[in-house]
């Protein structure tokens, strides 16, 4: 979402990257361009203004630190005014004195407010909670029935009454909870195509019923700065405690993303980075500004590892490692860990120096087509050949090749690749870096 930004922000400070000296005039001309770059990415121009306001007086009356080119002084600027406007911290969900903790989602028709309920009930199940979800939205065809089958997926129960008052609903799911022990409960409202009072009434009504101790309002990220003008209805109606923003990963400019924090004075909490119920993430203002300045996000990227590395495992491969035990079964579970992490091209935007890749050269798709073929070709294999490759003669190669739709020359690169992996890893034993592996099978 914010390549276009990303690409204009490297371009201004490329162009200080030969100054010896920061001097006004260049803060000036780098000031203009970030504030084009801003307006370009559909930030609203109000916040621009204001951002642009602080950034100047912040550059230029700030000491130049001698360790600091004039390039980097910019860019520090820039990211502690661009974490200061999407909200400066990172806010947790505190669980409420006495459970339930009741969360209500409300927003707009189409803006992913059935998938964000049970995206942010599977995140709490997830993190030893016991959520329940609520099919509050009476006014959508099948809307309790989606709610239930993503409920399903997710593996969280989903209270659904034969009620008409949607208020009713949330009272009868908080006692619910509260005597079943759920301590939270993620409320699903209708919405509308519009901002309208009834519809700011219903969700008013369910609000007070069920006594909730969050309202989060579900934004799409992709609609610019009509995001900035629902969010604002809905905070004047409701007082709103905080923002999802759904399809961060869509190719909008991302002005939602830096305008909505300013607009109403509350935190974007969570933001949804892909269609899977796990590609839901809790939102950091300074890991965001570093995507934005082509940083990386290495915090990021070291939790989503955590979430699909299992420890047994990686507590085995160790072992392994230490005795050469390393076999091609290792090596497909690496790889699949790896694709469980996400898309390769999303990945690059979290690694230092490699973001100017994502979704610009082919380099990065070409990774992601050789990941696919690699792990085809382990998986036409039998255990025995992935236990034991020195058994894999031309006859078994060639079964391979056909099984993943490869030729026998891939399947001679991929073994030629898993024993370069071998090397290193034995490399890095005797330099006495035990137990660390490569971090993806190099390709």
């Amino acid at each position: 979402m914010f390549e276009a930004l990303q690409e204009r922000l490297a371009a201004v400070f490329r162009r200080l990257s030969g100054r010896g000296v920061l001097r006004p005039e260049d803060v000036d001309a780098a000031v203009r361009e970030v504030r084009l770059a801003l307006l370009e990415a559909d930030v609203h121009v109000q916040v621009v203004r204001d951002f642009i306001a602080r950034v100047r007086e912040a550059a230029v009356g700030r000491e130049v630190w001698k360790s600091l080119t004039p390039a980097q002084q910019v860019v520090q600027v820039v990211y502690e005014e661009l974490v200061r406007l999407l909200g400066g911290e990172h806010r947790e969900l505190v669980p409420a004195p006495r459970p339930p903790t009741v969360l209500l989602l409300c927003g707009l028709h189409g803006t992913g407010k059935t998938t964000q309920a049970a995206k942010l009930a599977l995140y709490l199940r997830r993190r030893g909670r016991r959520p329940l979800l609520v099919a509050a939205d009476l006014q959508r065809p099948a809307a309790v029935r989606q709610l239930q089958v993503v409920g399903e997926r997710a593996g969280v129960p989903v209270f659904a009454a034969d009620l008409t008052d949607p208020a009713e609903v949330a009272r009868s799911a908080v006692d619910h909870a509260r005597s079943a022990g759920y301590d939270f409960v993620v409320v699903d409202t209708a919405g509308r195509v519009h901002v309208d009072d009834d519809l700011l009434q219903e969700l008013r009504r369910v609000r007070e019923a069920a006594g909730a101790h969050y309202v989060l309002l579900v934004v799409d990220a992709m609609t610019g700065q009509e995001a900035v003008r629902v969010a604002q209805r809905f905070h004047e109606a409701l007082t709103l405690d905080g923002v999802i923003l759904t399809k961060l990963d869509g190719d909008a400019r991302g002005g939602a993303a830096l305008s909505v924090v300013a607009a109403v004075g509350r935190p974007v909490m969570f933001v949804g980075t892909g269609e899977k119920l796990e590609a839901l993430e809790p939102f950091h203002p300074d890991r965001m500004a570093s995507r934005i300045l082509g940083m990386g996000d290495v915090l990021t990227l070291v939790e989503r590892a955590r979430e699909v590395v299992d420890a047994e495992r990686a507590a085995e491969l160790e072992r392994k490692l230490r005795r050469a035990e390393f076999t091609l079964e290792d090596f497909r579970e690496q790889l699949r860990q790896v694709r469980r992490m996400g898309p390769l091209d999303s990945l690059l935007e979290l690694i230092p120096g490699l973001a100017a890749l994502r979704g610009r050269r082919p380099e990065a798709e070409a990774q992601e087509r050789e990941l696919k073929r690699m792990e085809a070709i382990l998986d036409s294999m039998t255990p025995q050949e992935r236990r034991d490759p020195s058994i894999l003669n031309a006859s078994r190669k060639r079964r391979i090749a056909r099984g993943s739709g490869t030729t026998v020359q891939d399947v001679n690169r991929l073994l030629k690749q898993f024993e370069e992996a071998k090397r290193m890893m034995r490399e890095l034993e005797r330099m006495g870096r035990r137990g660390k592996r490569l971090p993806w099978p190099p390709v």
